[in-house]
């Protein structure tokens, strides 16, 4: 009924090879293995960075051009999670199905297999600037530590989705972002928030950090990871078992007692989950 889980500040700098990319993320994945994580997450749209490598002129490559690490980017991580025996989820990678470019977030399991979810709710940033398209379905994940789901960013502040998400099982979302600045940073953060108190489930948050100078719309990132819990007795006061050092190159870890959220759901001081009015709005499972 305990999972331990990291959530990495993901630094975005420059680089100039497939290689420098796979030793930063080995360099995140040994350091949650140190700290004897079950899952480790990594943000949204962090592969992005693949982009500054750029072309034979030095220019950045165009977001058309992720897809074409899919493969390198699978087998890194498929392979990290076999040797180090954790979960980890992949932040988010762009991926292509026919013309159309998805945000597709990847779970890999210790023994090989590979879980996705799509972006759901795409941003007007993305659909304008990047012809993002929108997943079509909600995934929940079966682990030996709990069920989870992975919502992207703009998913979180969709309460629906999470409700959807929490009536088919799912204890912990997994919620990795990319935001440029304050405003977008406090959206995500304080929905997290907020999808914890309405579901009494965990929230695990983080974002990128860093700058990538070449690339347009990731030259600025405002991020910091979270693990975040109902707020009532059990938990902290603040609803805040974890957080980094704004916009600071690191991991975080927390350990997550399942038991704690089956004992609030039915003894709470505040049951929310049980006491919806499905009588008055639809119950979303």
């Amino acid at each position: 009924m305990k999972m331990r889980v990291s959530a990495v500040q993901y630094h975005l700098h420059t680089i100039s090879s497939f290689e420098e990319f796979a030793a930063q993320v080995e360099h995140y994945v040994k350091v949650a293995q140190e700290f004897e994580a079950d899952f480790v997450l990594f943000p949204e749209l962090f592969t992005t960075q693949l982009m500054s490598i750029g072309d034979e002129n030095g220019k950045a490559l165009p977001i058309e051009a992720l897809p074409s690490f899919t493969e390198k980017y699978r087998d890194l991580f498929q392979g990290l999670a076999q040797q180090t025996g954790m979960h980890l989820i992949g932040g988010t990678h762009i991926t292509a199905e026919g013309d159309k470019l998805f945000n597709t977030a990847f779970l890999f399991y210790p023994d090989g297999r590979i879980g996705e979810q799509k972006k759901l709710h795409i941003t007007p940033t993305e659909v304008k600037e990047w012809g993002m398209g929108a997943g079509d379905s909600l995934q929940v994940f079966d682990t030996d530590k709990g069920r989870i789901a992975i919502l992207v960013c703009y998913d979180v502040e969709f309460p629906e989705i999470v409700r959807m998400a929490r009536a088919r099982g799912a204890d912990v979302l997994f919620a990795p972002s990319c935001t440029d600045d304050r405003h977008g940073f406090h959206r995500v953060r304080y929905t997290c928030h907020a999808r914890t108190i309405e579901n009494q489930i965990y929230v695990v948050t983080t974002g990128t950090v860093g700058a990538l100078p070449t690339v347009d719309f990731m030259r600025a990132n405002f991020g910091q990871a979270a693990v975040i819990t109902p707020n009532d007795v059990p938990f902290p006061p603040k609803g805040i078992l974890v957080e980094g050092e704004i916009n600071g190159d690191m991991v975080v870890t927390a350990d997550l007692d399942l038991s704690l959220l089956t004992l609030v759901r039915e003894r709470g001081s505040v049951t929310t989950w049980r006491d919806r009015r499905t009588d008055l709005y639809t119950d979303w499972s």
